[in-house]
């Protein structure tokens, strides 16, 4: 059914005008072919159960970064569920944040494997539909929402920790452009991004978090070098990529030239804002409950029923969150909060798992031993613990 709603005389008006009687026509089929939120989760998990199933993925934790399947990423692209809120000038279905969070959780429910467009759709995507200029809006969001552009995220460097501000990456002006040289670390999924994000250093500055500035950056440019990081399982996610002298032309610097902090930290509660914080143990979880009675029976299910309260409290912490970037916001605090209560959310489900299922849950690719695996970077990717205590004791008291 439409949203638009009117009565018959504003209707018998707008008939009066052939012109504006077809835009309203169009408006009109927009809008019905839109799912409500029912209809959206309805669809990706009958989506999720079937290739699962159908033995096409198996479901795992840390899906969004962990489990890469690019005919996944199509098959959701082909349906609308890239790009949801964007604009359909851009390829977008201009769906709510609401309405894209009843997405992302499902897919991360199901263990889905998403990290192919992950990243370009949940904050690259975004960013440069804010800032980014007209041209690069048309050279890239339409095929982040076919899943053809891929993305991944040069922001931390060597020997920087988890100071996104300690960038020495530069940014050199050269004619038609700049040239970019440095080093990125940590960058999940260089190795089949099609374009990397990147933060660089544009002027010199007193202050670290000055000068900055954002770039899209063309994988297969010269210069471009990505060395894989493979973790004690031997699986690569990581990677280390060199840009050595990277042409990049004018029209891919996102936004203004040395305000790339101030764009960074709003971009940040894309990043930190969403159910990945949350539901990467999900599918751990699950599979706990459905063993209730052997809980039951070990005398845990108090504790089990704490995590499961505690989640539901999270979701409408990401809600709430989804809410205020529906009306135009960047919940910077919001954000850094979900993620920091999510992180410890997450560790908790691990430790109460390793107890709950002894060793009766131990082999190498067990959910719970992907969850201890993906552990580690819990607390680093997206900010690290005291970095997101100075940003949500910096938010302003309110009544």
């Amino acid at each position: 059914m439409s949203r638009c709603s009117g009565g018959d005389d504003e209707r018998a008006m707008v008939q009066e005008n052939g012109v504006e009687a077809r835009k309203m026509s169009t408006v009109l089929a927009e809008d019905s072919a839109r799912l409500n939120q029912d209809e959206l989760r309805s669809t990706v998990r009958e989506l999720a159960t079937t290739w699962c199933r159908d033995g096409r993925y198996v479901p795992q934790c840390d899906s969004w970064m962990r489990s890469f399947d690019l005919d996944f990423s199509r098959e959701l692209a082909a349906r609308g569920f890239i790009g949801m809120t964007w604009p359909r000038s851009y390829g977008g279905g201009e769906y709510r944040n609401v309405d894209r969070l009843a997405v992302t959780e499902e897919l991360l429910r199901a263990g889905a494997p998403v990290a192919a467009h992950w990243i370009a759709d949940r904050q690259i995507g975004p960013a440069i539909l804010r800032h980014g200029s007209d041209r690069l809006r048309a050279e890239i969001l339409p095929g982040i929402t076919r899943a053809e552009i891929l993305f991944c995220l040069g922001m931390s460097e060597p020997e920087a920790g988890s100071d996104l501000a300690a960038v020495r990456t530069a940014a050199e002006r050269v004619p038609g452009g700049w040239r970019i040289t440095g080093r990125k670390i940590w960058t999940t999924g260089a190795h089949h991004a099609t374009h990397a994000y990147v933060l660089a250093r544009t002027a010199k500055a007193d202050r670290k978090h000055l000068g900055l500035s954002e770039f899209v950056v063309d994988m297969h440019a010269v210069g471009v070098e990505v060395t894989p990081i493979v973790d004690m399982s031997g699986e690569h996610h990581f990677n280390e990529t060199m840009f050595d002298g990277v042409f990049v032309p004018d029209h891919h610097l996102i936004g203004t030239e040395g305000e790339g902090w101030k764009q960074v930290v709003e971009q940040l509660s894309f990043e930190r804002g969403g159910p990945e914080r949350l539901l990467s143990t999900y599918p751990l979880l699950a599979s706990i409950v459905e063993r209730a009675d052997e809980v039951h029976d070990r005398n845990l299910h108090g504790r089990l029923g704490a995590l499961v309260a505690r989640l539901t409290a999270l979701r409408r912490m990401c809600w709430d969150v989804a809410r205020q970037l529906d009306a135009g916001q960047a919940p910077i605090q919001e954000a850094a909060t979900l993620k920091l209560l999510g992180n410890t959310f997450e560790r908790d489900v691990i430790e109460f798992a390793r107890e709950a299922l002894g060793g009766n849950d131990n082999a190498p690719d067990s959910l719970l031993n992907q969850a201890l695996l993906a552990a580690p970077g819990f607390s680093i990717r997206g900010g690290a613990a005291d970095v997101l205590l100075s940003i949500i004791a910096k938010q302003e008291s309110r009544i």
